[in-house]
């Protein structure tokens, strides 16, 4: 889908809709893509079919931004729902501890002035522009009270961050009493925000290592996370917008839609997209499906072509090295070497080159891990790996 700016009239604030609507209109809002405008990601998570179902809860859910911001806005996502979800009292704050946030910080959010909006399913919705600064590599809370049954909740499942349920509407509330917990994030998948110095956003679309399994729950060790605080130590101002799905592939749907069937909505959809790190989707291709090397090659110069047609330069990773994990095999090895060989040639399409596989590889037995770098299953890196993948990003692929 084709994103083009639309002119709002200036009473209608900054309500963006894809297929949403508030409850104050009678009939659904024409479908509204974001505009490119003066938004830039800070976060993201990429939306997954499958999650809990809620009834008269308050989820608090926390993210960790890329760059800072003057201004903010929140993200929805029912784009597996099977019923048109309701949200209302959504609010921002900055996080203190747990599921506590500073009162003195909170904000309300709307949606075209309305402290209620109906996403209906398959759609998503963009919130007005709240006044609400925020602080680069911070914790942000973002909560909202889901009044109805929603069914299965859009979800992304590795969070990998605390995140809190409570019973009935206490989204306006500093503390949540006795709140569950979970590692999923729930119907939120970005927040964006105003930063005149941005120089755009990067997402980071792969699997597990991009998900950042094998490090730390509420650690932020993920290599976006890695990268982000990498580039903001060099004085960069660019978005890191983490869109890793653990076990997502490159040709096929199964944990998540694939990397060709989400990159659209997941990539070409980001506010302040300029670039995108394609990562380690099709190991989880060569395990699950075995396609051919030429038809791994080939997804991925479709990729590649449709970024370009937006004017989204693609930045390729190597795939990185998975002997003794289970799925390996010599000729899946084999395939694995033959992207790689594509990814660093002349001719791939790629505009520029992220080595995962050379920044983690064991020089003496390139098919492995170095030691240091292996969290034990010979497939994921550990924290020091996904430093070490961070690193191999050259900043001025970011240009």
């Amino acid at each position: 889908m084709k994103r083009t700016p639309h002119l709002l009239a200036a009473g209608a604030a900054a309500l963006l809709l894809t297929g949403a609507q508030t409850t104050a209109s009678a009939a659904p809002a024409p479908a509204l893509a974001p505009t490119a405008g003066p938004w830039t990601g800070t976060w993201a998570a990429a939306p997954q079919s499958g999650g809990d179902t809620f009834t008269r809860q308050t989820v608090r859910q926390i993210v960790r931004t890329s760059i800072a911001g003057t201004s903010a806005r929140v993200r929805l996502s029912n784009a597996f729902g099977t019923t048109p979800l309701t949200v209302e009292d959504v609010h921002l704050a900055r996080r203190t501890s747990g599921s506590s946030v500073s009162a003195a910080t909170d904000r309300t959010v709307t949606f075209g002035g309305q402290r209620t909006v109906t996403v209906p399913a398959g759609g998503s919705a963009v919130s007005d522009e709240v006044a609400f600064p925020v602080a680069a590599l911070s914790d942000v809370a973002v909560s909202f009270h889901l009044p109805g049954t929603t069914g299965p909740a859009t979800y992304h499942q590795s969070g990998l961050q605390t995140n809190y349920v409570a019973a009935g509407d206490v989204s306006g509330n500093a503390d949540l009493a006795n709140p569950r917990t979970t590692n999923s994030y729930y119907f939120l998948s970005g927040l964006d925000v105003v930063n005149p110095a941005a120089e755009g956003a990067v997402v980071a679309l792969g699997a597990s290592i991009t998900d950042g399994i094998a490090s730390r729950n509420d650690a932020n060790r993920r290599w976006p996370n890695e990268l982000a605080s990498r580039l903001a130590g060099a004085g960069r101002t660019v978005g890191v917008l983490n869109q890793g799905i653990s076990g997502n592939q490159l040709l096929t749907d199964g944990a998540g839609q694939s990397a060709l069937n989400r990159f659209d909505r997941d990539v070409l959809s980001q506010s302040g997209v300029r670039w995108v790190i394609f990562a380690d989707d099709p190991i989880n291709d060569l395990t699950n499906t075995d396609p051919t090397a030429d038809r791994l090659i080939g997804g991925l110069r479709q990729l590649i072509a449709r970024a370009h047609e937006r004017g989204v330069k693609f930045l390729c990773s190597t795939l990185t090295p998975f002997e003794g994990a289970g799925g390996w095999k010599p000729e899946r090895e084999t395939k694995r070497a033959a992207v790689n060989s594509f990814v660093r040639s002349a001719g791939s399409g790629c505009d520029g080159v992220i080595d995962q596989d050379a920044a983690t590889h064991d020089p003496a037995r390139p098919t492995t891990f170095l030691a240091r770098y292996d969290s034990g299953d010979h497939l994921h890196p550990n924290e020091e790996g996904l430093r070490a993948i961070a690193g191999a990003v050259d900043p001025a692929l970011l240009r």
